[in-house]
């Protein structure tokens, strides 16, 4: 899969379909989907398709009369890319300023809490 490209929130609700279908999705299927779930017109949805083949996120194949569509970058590779840009942009990179930011503003729960040190304490383990 190629680096990451910058999409919209929008582009990425499309992404998020197409990446949870698990297969190529056609672009009657992936109206059908979206149009369930947003109120936004199939030619809106034809043109965020087309943005993001344009911007490398997405091929397509003519098969007969429709285009079916195939992700050319992972979930996971962009949602890396969208926590560095957070991260840069409201803590100058650093995950400690973030996080003790929602600890003060008690936006972590007590389950939140525990969760976190969990999955810190995991990490820990398989380092070492």
């Amino acid at each position: 899969m190629k680096a990451s490209p910058e999409i919209s929130d929008a582009e990425y609700q499309v992404m998020k379909t197409i990446w949870a279908a698990g297969v190529p999705l056609n672009t009657n299927e992936v109206v059908d989907k979206l149009g369930a779930s947003t109120s936004w017109k199939p030619k809106t949805i034809h043109t965020l398709l087309s943005r993001l083949v344009k911007k490398g996120a997405l091929q397509y194949e003519k098969n007969g009369r429709v285009f079916v569509y195939t992700p050319l970058v992972k979930e996971s590779d962009i949602l890396a890319k969208e926590n560095d840009n957070f991260l840069n942009r409201f803590y100058d990179g650093a995950l400690d300023s973030m996080i003790v930011n929602l600890l003060e503003q008690d936006k972590l729960s007590e389950d939140d809490i525990i969760a976190l040190r969990r999955i810190l304490d995991e990490r820990l383990s398989e380092r070492r």
